[in-house]
């Protein structure tokens, strides 16, 4: 099986529980899934029960589908990601944006913890992806190009549309909720970045860091479909904070403001749905 028939195959296995068509897909990070019980559900399907499909193995991470409304905007919930730390091949991480895709969703809507690089940012602040930097990830494009979705060379000049950000930007100032901006960079994980890799993120330009969204963005870009993204910094990086990390602390902060995200992502997401009317 070609790797364009199993992503077929999974979206044959979706289509036998529900024929709904998205228009945005939200994937959501660690500590976030709650966003899923806020939206009108039409259906719902489990990673397990997709054939072939990688399953979240990653504590907090439910592993599922939530299809349903935010308002009049049809959308379809990766309620836990997967991650290249799991050990799952580029391939199987790209297959969900993949089929959200095939699915007919026409926008991606991206959101993780992160940790905050730039000194100007505090553990609770959200960070409007602006860019990414991920070349010393493997680029999950890298292999037979799947010329059924995209270009083999596909430009990565603007992953994040302008005119996301702007309805974004917008809703946290009509919902008051302050914004920052800034590059997010992906490494592999699953280990927390060193004091000197930190110190390198910043000299390359990275703001935050974290172990999953660019390559999504990326598999998105080359589908064609329009990314946005917001940043949970649920930490200050090794080396700013004064005390060790721990995947505990990215939990608690993520619970600590996670009705301000929730309002935040749910009210983007109506935004956007209206310019797809």
């Amino acid at each position: 099986m070609t790797p364009y028939e199993k992503l077929q195959n999974c979206l044959a296995c979706v289509r036998k529980k529900t024929d709904f068509v998205p228009d945005v897909a939200l994937i959501l990070g660690s500590g976030l899934g709650a966003l899923a019980d806020e939206i009108e559900t039409v259906a719902t399907v489990d990673y397990h029960d997709i054939e072939g499909f990688p399953v979240s193995t990653v504590v907090g991470h439910k592993g599922r589908f939530v299809f349903g409304t935010f308002g009049d905007v049809k959308v379809v919930i990766m309620q836990g990601r997967v991650h290249f730390y799991e050990g799952y091949s580029r391939e199987d991480i790209l297959l969900p944006t993949r089929l959200m895709g095939l699915m007919g969703a026409k926008v991606l809507f991206l959101t993780n913890a992160a940790g905050g690089v730039n000194k100007d940012f505090r553990a609770g602040d959200f960070m409007l992806i602006t860019d990414h930097i991920m070349s010393l990830f493997p680029n999950p494009l890298i292999g037979r190009n799947m010329d059924e979705l995209g270009p083999r060379f596909p430009d990565m000049s603007q992953v994040y549309t302008k005119e996301l950000q702007e309805k974004i930007i917008a809703t946290a100032a009509k919902c008051n909720i302050p914004l920052q901006k800034g590059v997010y960079m992906q490494l592999t994980g699953p280990t927390f970045e060193t004091p000197a890799e930190v110190r390198m993120v910043a000299a390359l330009g990275g703001d935050a860091v974290g172990m999953s969204t660019a390559c999504e963005a990326a598999a998105a870009c080359h589908m064609g479909m329009k990314v946005c993204g917001i940043s949970c910094i649920t930490n200050q990086a090794a080396g700013i904070s004064p005390t060790p990390l721990s995947h505990e602390e990215v939990f608690e902060t993520a619970n600590r403001v996670a009705p301000l995200f929730r309002q935040l992502v749910k009210e983007s997401i109506i935004a956007i749905g209206e310019g797809l009317k």
